[in-house]
């Protein structure tokens, strides 16, 4: 007889899941090389910004050996590597990598400079003053998009990401996450019910690691290993109010409502 499988938390589409860990990623890489790993070099930007398009923008010292290289080529072949890293401590910080294919080009002075305004204008910081002195924008046109986190893997057109909807806790769900961890124990503990049993034993460390419109998981650390478990919500998720209320209930806990505003705003 066939045994049936317990249905599984949905997910966000592959293509969601790429851009929310396009957007969310902490650190960037550009890797430039032969094809048969031969030279390969790998470079961390001062500043990278990702837009839903893929178009990144990375600024580098303008006395880079990539710059020349770059002005010379007019187009080099580059992959970028973004990294999604846990807002709290655990043993294994990264929850997702995304993997960008392309060409890079520089940005010319004037372009450069309004380039740096528009970002100024998302994310502030104050690096971008040194962009037009020491510093240079390179402009990454991107022809591949490729996914690896926790759910699975997929590879994307730069289209097929820009179109995917855009998860309401992208932004925000990093500084609710931390402060899930920091303030609220007895709601961490109660989603501890929603684990395997061999999961819940004393001396493990439970911590919530990442949310999105549809869930959150979290991670279990033990003595033999890190496993993630994902907990589904009952229905899509779209403002804070509603996330708040989600996991109260998972807990099975009364507790004052968290919020990822209120949160960010700590």
């Amino acid at each position: 007889m066939a045994r049936s499988c317990p249905p599984q938390p949905a997910v966000p589409s592959p293509a969601e899941r790429a851009r929310a860990t396009a957007t969310r990623a902490s650190s960037a890489a550009l890797i430039t090389g032969s094809p048969t790993g031969e030279d390969v070099e790998r470079i961390v930007p001062t500043l990278h910004h990702v837009p839903a398009s893929g178009a990144a923008t990375l600024q580098v010292p303008a006395d880079h050996p990539l710059v020349a290289a770059t002005r010379a080529a007019e187009h080099l072949p580059v992959m970028m590597e973004l990294s999604d890293t846990a807002p709290v401590a655990v043993r294994q910080p990264v929850r997702g990598l995304v993997w960008v294919c392309g060409r890079v080009r520089v940005l010319p002075a004037r372009v450069a400079r309004r380039a740096a305004l528009r970002i100024a204008a998302d994310r502030p910081d104050e690096r971008l003053l040194d962009v037009g002195h020491a510093d240079v924008l390179l402009r990454l046109d991107p022809a591949s998009v490729v996914l690896s986190d926790a759910e699975g893997t997929g590879t994307f057109t730069p289209a097929e990401v820009a179109a995917a909807p855009t998860d309401p806790f992208t932004e925000c769900g990093d500084a609710w996450l931390a402060h899930l961890a920091g303030a609220h124990s007895s709601l961490v503990a109660g989603l501890a019910r929603h684990l395997p049993v061999a999961l819940r034993r004393p001396g493990h460390t439970l911590v919530p690691l990442a949310v999105d419109r549809l869930g959150l998981r979290l991670r279990v650390e033990t003595a033999h290993g890190d496993h993630d478990v994902r907990l589904g919500f009952s229905g899509p998720v779209a403002c804070p109010r509603m996330l708040g209320a989600e996991v109260r209930r998972l807990a099975g806990l009364t507790d004052p409502e968290i919020s990822p505003r209120r949160a960010a705003e700590r």
